[in-house]
């Protein structure tokens, strides 16, 4: 009788256990939950801006628990191939940051975060498609990167309003936007060819500031040297002028001695290389100073 008493309570204890743990379900912070009678949502726990963490009891047997992230979801979608406005084929790496805003909505909508997985990453990629199809390559790059996300985070976010997906897109980003590898050497190819006809656009407008360079140094000492030549030449002439002047007034005042001096010079250059050879008459007047000394221009 004992053990069949120890037998019943014991079944009764198994019992109020399972059906305590029916009953009664624990919702974190981090978590929002929906209660599912039969297939059908009836409530919300803890849903976003309203405080139900904890303790929570339901239906036993007849209702279920979903539970969902209440945290900001980030979703890094699959490399897409895209074609710019400019006619060149870019390779987009992009992610999306978003929050579970509507529990109902994404439960009647996606049912589960896998499925939302997949629905959101397609929505991203078409969102990139559009947006960045109407942009050059240029601008998705660097020029207009930051407003084209823009754009891209507003689309993503209206057509999820419209698919009522409940959920609240916070930010869409591009990680890396690169060419296609069938691209890459052509691109290089192009890029090297770029800078070698800069390089030589460079280098030919060196080359012809230094033939412009050379040739107005050129000119610059032409131009000196003529001048210095000139104004030698000017010197030189008022300094023969000069010298006749003076001799001019010397041998006047002794012209006997001018006609002295005259003649040694004509000595010291006719003789004074001891190798010249004259054939003159004896009498000739060249040699009178040899005969008559000094005095010899007297008469």
């Amino acid at each position: 009788m004992n053990t069949r008493r120890l037998w019943i309570y014991l079944l009764v204890a198994v019992g109020a256990l399972v059906l305590l743990s029916q009953t009664l379900f624990v919702v974190d912070q981090r978590e929002q939950a929906i209660v599912v009678r039969l297939g059908n949502p009836v409530r919300v726990v803890n849903p976003p801006g309203v405080n139900g963490a904890g303790l929570n009891a339901k239906i036993p047997f007849a209702e279920n628990v979903i539970k969902f992230d209440r945290r900001n979801i980030a979703l890094e979608s699959q490399q897409e191939e895209i074609l710019t406005a400019d006619r060149q084929r870019l390779v987009v790496d992009a992610f999306v940051r978003y929050r579970i805003s509507d529990p109902l909505a994404f439960y009647r909508t996606l049912r589960d975060e896998r499925t939302a997985t997949d629905r959101i990453e397609r929505l991203v990629n078409s969102s990139l498609r559009q947006v960045l199809g109407s942009a050059t390559q240029r601008e998705i790059i660097a020029g207009r990167r930051g407003q084209l996300m823009q754009l891209a985070r507003q689309d993503v976010a209206r057509r999820a309003q419209i698919s009522r997906l409940g959920i609240e897109v916070i930010d869409v980003r591009i990680r890396r936007a690169d060419f296609p590898e069938t691209n890459e050497a052509a691109v290089y190819r192009r890029m090297q060819t770029d800078r070698q006809q800069e390089a030589a656009r460079i280098r030919a407008v060196g080359e012809q500031q230094k033939r412009e360079i050379i040739a107005s140094a050129d000119r610059e000492v032409t131009i000196t040297l003529a001048q210095a030549q000139e104004l030698g030449e000017t010197t030189r002439g008022e300094g023969d002028a000069q010298r006749t002047r003076i001799f001019a007034q010397a041998y006047g005042k002794d012209p006997a001695f001018a006609a002295f001096y005259r003649s040694m010079q004509a000595y010291e250059a006719s003789l004074g290389q001891g190798e010249t050879t004259m054939v003159l008459s004896p009498d000739s007047a060249f040699f009178r100073y040899f005969e008559q000394g000094p005095s010899g221009g007297r008469r």
